[in-house]
């Protein structure tokens, strides 16, 4: 509605996880060197964490932008699966047909993926999203897969995300194997006050902003005290003020506006 009026290509502020828009803030540009270096080095097993919110799978997707076609990904959403449903919705995103659904056949068709992959000199990676809702026995099972290794080297890269539940979770006496095998352990914080400011430009520049579009110093305020630094508050509270800038026909974003958004957020009538 708004995008002509501002003169966007596309709206800045969607809540999707579209890595076009990352903003690497200081923690998001560690993150991404430490896990980009973990998956590089076949490292095996990695783990991020992070409020909701915070940007997990958005920096996930930019990362494995970063990867050619000698990178073979599978990225699985559905974390609430009985193990064996798990894998093989592991194998089917990996581009395999899956006949004999029972444990051992899927585990040695996947062995014989990762082992085709190799004299390839490919690498694979399985990025599991929402972790955090994984049972225990079923991150035990996952664990189980980073023993597909030959003598050198791990045969699959296994990217475990999700919310500060999933740290809680593996640093449990139960999961202690699991712990012992992560190389990499990352957890993603909030945006600091003076991040903020930069992701707002940051994301209208993106979307095609040629610089009118104007938020005040005290709107900016506003905006890192309601949202906690969370990027996906910010983005929904930026993309009402847009709205209420743009029926009252201006392109200056006020504390008048932000308030007023985040009061429509919060269901209250000013």
């Amino acid at each position: 509605m708004y995008r002509e009026f501002f003169g966007l290509k596309e709206k800045p502020f969607n809540v999707t996880s579209d890595p076009n828009f990352l903003f690497f803030s200081r923690i998001h540009k560690e993150a991404f060197s430490h896990i980009l270096y973990g998956i590089k080095e076949r490292k095996g097993f990695l783990e991020i964490t992070g409020e909701v919110g915070a940007g997990k799978t958005t920096l996930c997707r930019a990362i494995l932008n970063q990867f050619d076609s000698n990178t073979k990904t599978a990225f699985i959403f559905n974390s609430n699966l009985p193990h064996l449903q798990l894998l093989q919705c592991i194998l089917e995103d990996f581009g395999l047909v899956v006949t004999q659904k029972n444990k051992a056949a899927m585990l040695r068709q996947l062995n014989g993926f990762l082992l085709e992959e190799l004299t390839k000199r490919n690498n694979v990676v399985l990025v599991i999203d929402e972790a955090q809702n994984l049972e225990p026995s079923t991150l035990e099972e996952i664990r189980m897969l980073s023993n597909l290794e030959t003598d050198n080297e791990k045969l699959l890269q296994i990217m475990l995300v999700g919310q500060p539940e999933l740290k809680d979770k593996i640093n449990s006496p139960r999961l202690r194997q699991l712990k012992q095998r992560i190389a990499v352990r990352f957890h993603i914080s909030a945006l600091q006050k003076d991040e903020v400011e930069r992701y707002i430009y940051h994301r209208l520049t993106v979307a095609g902003s040629k610089g009118d579009i104007y938020f005040t110093e005290d709107a900016i305020d506003f905006i890192f005290k309601f949202s906690g630094g969370i990027p996906r508050v910010i983005n929904m509270l930026c993309d009402k003020a847009l709205l209420a800038a743009y029926v009252m026909e201006t392109k200056n974003i006020t504390l008048q506006n932000v308030e007023g958004s985040a009061a429509e957020m919060e269901g209250v009538v000013l």
